[in-house]
């Protein structure tokens, strides 16, 4: 499945989620620490972040703020 450039995919690696976010990659790994967000491991050097996820947790923080 190819995206086009408008589309998002449905799973970001790390790098991407923390552009997703606008936050670097050590404030994604300690939301993830923190359990404000859930990794996927797929395998030992491969991790995404679900987008709805990420969504979601986008929302919460502007409710909060």
């Amino acid at each position: 499945m190819h995206n086009t450039p408008n589309q998002t995919p449905q799973n970001l690696r790390a790098k991407e989620a923390s552009s997703y976010l606008g936050v670097g990659l050590s404030t994604l790994w300690l939301y993830a620490k923190q359990g404000k967000l859930n990794p996927i491991k797929l395998s030992q050097r491969v991790t995404i972040f679900q987008k709805s996820d990420l969504d979601q947790f986008i929302n919460n923080s502007m409710s909060r703020g």
